[in-house]
Order: C-alpha cells, then sequence, then structure tokens
C-alpha cells in the first residue's frame, strides 16, 4: 500500500542519527539528544542522508503528528550542531535584584523586596550565564531551555502589584 504522508529530515553532515525500538540518538559536534518516538500507525526510518517519516492513515490526526515528529527530529539536529540561546534581561525600578546561579536552581533574591528568595529550576543539561542584566540561557535540548527560560520568567511574575507600575522581572527579549 502506498504512503499517505511523508515527511523527509535532511541530516547534516557531521552528524549521525540511529533508530532502535523506538529510540531516536542524534549525535553531532555539541553533544548528543535522545528521544523516544513512539506512535501507533507510523513508521520512521533513516535512511542514508535523510529520515524520513510517514504514515498510511488518511486521517488529519496521524498527518498532524508525522509532521510533528519531523519537527521535534530538526530541533534535534539543530541542537547538536548549532545549539540553541535564549536571551533574557532582568528589569527593575524599584528594588534592585540579586541573581545566581546554584547548582540546577536559578536563585532570585531581593524581587520586589521580599526576603524570601523565588528559586526556578534548571531542567536538564541547560547552562544559566549571568552578566550583568543579562541572563543567557543555553543548551542543545530546545524543549530543557524552553522550559528553564520559563521557569525563571514565571518566578518573577508580579500578582500583588499594578504591573503598569510594576514592571519588574526577568523578561526573554531574543531566542536564537
Amino acid at each position: 500500500m502506498a504512503k499517505e504522508f511523508t515527511e523527509i529530515v535532511e541530516i547534516i553532515p557531521g552528524v549521525t542519527v540511529k533508530y532502535e525500538n523506538h529510540i531516536m540518538t542524534v549525535k553531532g559536534p555539541k553533544g548528543q539528544n535522545v528521544r523516544e518516538f513512539y506512535y501507533p500507525g507510523i513508521d520512521i526510518a533513516v535512511n542514508g542522508a535523510e529520515i524520513t517519516v510517514d504514515t498510511e492513515n488518511p486521517k488529519k490526526q496521524y498527518k498532524a503528528m508525522v509532521g510533528t515528529f519531523a519537527s521535534h527530529l530538526k530541533n534535534m539536529i539543530h541542537g547538536v550542531t548549532e545549539g540553541f540561546e535564549y536571551k533574557m534581561t532582568i528589569v527593575y525600578s524599584h528594588f534592585p535584584m540579586q541573581t545566581k546561579v546554584n547548582g540546577k536552581t536559578f536563585v532570585i533574591s531581593n524581587f520586589l523586596g521580599e526576603k524570601k528568595p523565588r528559586i526556578a529550576k534548571i531542567v536538564g543539561e541547560t547552562t544559566v550565564k549571568i552578566n550583568g542584566n543579562s541572563v543567557v540561557v543555553t543548551g542543545i535540548n530546545k524543549e530543557d531551555v524552553g522550559q528553564t527560560t520559563a521557569n525563571i520568567e514565571q518566578k518573577t511574575k508580579i500578582k500583588r502589584f499594578d504591573p503598569r507600575v510594576f514592571q519588574d522581572g526577568i523578561y526573554v527579549v531574543d531566542k536564537a
């Protein structure tokens, strides 16, 4: 039977891809990404310099899942070759906040004059660097980098004050 829908992902030179037992391993110059890919009715195959993701089912949800798998594979390849970098900026007008990285946590002290520090979790193998009023979050796994950035941003969400007056927080300014 002919395949109903197919997506092809190109493998960049210098990247090795292995797919066994629904586990995709992508190795490149920056490191290794490992992820499970399984959905009934969807086939993934590594053929030379490309990965094919296809399905025989004509339903919309299967076509959507093929596209999702292809996007995840592209992100894995991009991560091990170039990596992901999110730039954030620290904004305060009332109380100068102090930030530091302590192991797998990002500590925000003196946020709006609070005595207790706020702690955001750093996910996976993500690295966080603080330079003055800028925070740079980098890593090879897009989901880990994005979740770490979201954790930091959520910890400085203002609840009891007017956000038009108190614009203090840590915000994403650039994604690369």
